[in-house]
């Protein structure tokens, strides 16, 4: 699945808690870090086919991460256990839609590196197919309702002004939308 919307679907679970800017940004890095190994690619086209969905997609990883990210969170526990285990189910949830959505033949070795077994199914599509363009869009969709409702952006906390501006844009297009629809679906009087 595409990057964009690992990113986007860590910030829209990250905003379903009470959590901070800042842990709303790790949730983002959680659902994202698994594509760490992508950087594969420097080496060649070869050595990304051998490492890719290996060296980050994989249960130690995972682990590592949260509580990487965990202790980034700056919580104590039990705020910070739950933090872990909220960034370990966004690792998981890249690991799904990767597994459906980056196409057949890419399984995940998910108990790497102690055994080689590889996670996988029959079910997955092709990379650039509809599935992920609409889980790009369901995505996008869900960020703009945050933005209109809860007045922030994926932006909040490393270009706050941007953000702002972006929040009230939206808004003021949501409203106008609005009296679009409002003033159409009032009747303007009465028909001769």
């Amino acid at each position: 699945m595409h990057v964009q919307t690992h990113i986007l679907s860590g910030w829209c679970v990250g905003n379903l808690p009470p959590l901070s800017p800042r842990e709303r940004m790790l949730c983002m890095a959680a659902a994202s870090v698994p594509d760490l190994d992508g950087l594969s690619i420097l080496g060649g086209q070869e050595c990304y086919w051998d490492w890719h969905h290996t060296l980050g997609h994989n249960l130690p990883m995972g682990v590592l991460a949260s509580v990487a990210l965990a202790l980034l969170s700056r919580r104590r526990p039990p705020a910070s256990v739950l933090l872990f285990l909220l960034y370990l189910a966004l690792f998981h949830l890249h690991l799904v839609m990767d597994l459906y959505g980056s196409g057949p033949g890419w399984g995940i070795h998910y108990l790497w590196p102690r055994a080689q077994w590889v996670w996988s199914t029959r079910d997955a599509w092709e990379f650039y197919s509809w599935q992920n363009i609409t889980a790009a869009l369901a995505m996008v969709a869900c960020t703009v309702v945050i933005a209109i409702r809860r007045r922030r952006t994926p932006l909040e906390v490393v270009m706050p002004s941007l953000d702002r501006k972006l929040v009230r844009w939206l808004r003021r297009e949501q409203r106008t939308a609005t009296a679009v629809v409002v003033a159409r679906a009032i009747p303007s009087g009465p028909r001769a």
